[in-house]
């Protein structure tokens, strides 16, 4: 799978990312074929051509490799959008709107993603692995929603941010559930409605 390399990205870059999704590619191979336990580490690095510190120099366990993990940054257009109000100036729908940027363009690509989310279906502790991967990360999702909520909030960033990683965890797990089948938006609209349903009831 060919993916359109960003302009301003620099050489050293690239072939990062290059290299590290080469690891993915090997990992889903190799996982497809004889099964998450009875894949090594070694075996991923013989099957990519690199060593076993490289490997590690990209992820911390054959886990994160299966589902892609990368280095995750908030510094994206749609969070700036979102921390300065946007992009409606309604809550949970630009809310809506940052969960939809984090999971309808991920950065190892829809085509991996898919793969990453087909191998997890068959591997109950992939899903774990990747929420907490998710929890890893949740200073860098109260920085935001301080940035977004101000000085004087008229909610709570503690509920606006567990709102946010919730969100994002559970369409996550009804994509997961239907092996990537269907968009980002389908899924997240879904998982909306049925917290609106429960609040109402």
């Amino acid at each position: 799978m060919v993916i359109d390399e960003p302009a301003a990205l620099g050489l050293r870059e690239r072939k990062k990312r290059a290299r590290r999704e080469a690891l993915i590619d090997a990992t889903h191979r190799l996982v497809a074929e004889h099964g998450l336990d009875a894949v090594t580490v070694d075996a991923i690095c013989e099957e990519a051509g690199v060593s076993v510190r490289t490997f590690f120099n990209y992820f911390e366990t054959k886990d994160d490799a299966v589902l892609g993990h990368t280095p995750w940054s908030l510094d994206t257009a749609a969070a700036e959008t979102f921390a300065t109000g946007g992009p409606t100036g309604h809550l949970l729908a630009d809310l809506q709107a940052l969960v939809s940027s984090f999971l309808s363009d991920p950065p190892i690509g829809r085509q991996r993603m898919a793969q990453a989310l087909e191998l997890a279906a068959r591997e109950p502790r992939l899903l774990a692995r990747h929420l907490a991967w998710m929890e890893q990360h949740k200073g860098q999702l109260s920085a935001l929603v301080d940035r977004r909520l101000g000085d004087d909030p008229p909610y709570s960033s503690e509920i606006v941010g567990a709102t946010l990683l919730f969100l994002t965890h559970a369409t996550f797990m009804r994509w997961d559930a239907v092996g990537g089948n269907g968009s980002v938006d389908e899924h997240l609209a879904a998982v909306v409605a049925d917290i609106r349903s429960i609040l109402t009831d």
